[in-house]
């Protein structure tokens, strides 16, 4: 069963904030039900969101001031910087954690799962120069 605790957090946390630091990037972690580590990413100097529009192309419609990151696709959706760094907290977010998984048999064993938001449904992802 997964699980995430805020003990955990806060030994990955430190990894985290100096990945953001140098990207020039803000955002908060925090857990969700106690199974899912998940950060959000408010404002920097990459565009996120031009990024994935414009390599998304017409796969999907425009996105606007809010992305939920595909965390498993990511290298699909966007490329270079962006994509960079995403890897980056992927691989930062994952430390510790196991996926034992078996879709075809419908079993699921992870440690913990995790969810890169950039923007907020009520607050846009900000563009900072």
């Amino acid at each position: 069963m997964a699980y995430m605790s805020q003990e955990r957090k806060k030994e990955i946390a430190p990894k985290i904030k100096d990945i953001l630091k140098g990207y020039c990037l803000k955002g908060s972690l925090s857990v969700r039900h106690h199974s899912t580590l998940v950060l959000n990413i408010t404002e920097g100097e990459i565009d996120f969101i031009g990024n994935f529009n414009s390599s998304c192309g017409e796969r999907v419609s425009d996105a606007e001031g809010y992305i939920q990151v595909n965390t498993y696709c990511y290298r699909n959706h966007f490329t270079g910087i962006a994509k960079d760094v995403l890897k980056r907290l992927i691989d930062a977010m994952n430390i510790g954690n196991h996926d034992n998984s078996d879709a075809m048999t419908d079993y699921f064993d992870v440690g913990w799962y995790i969810d890169i938001n950039i923007g907020r449904w009520d607050k846009p992802y900000k563009v900072v120069a």
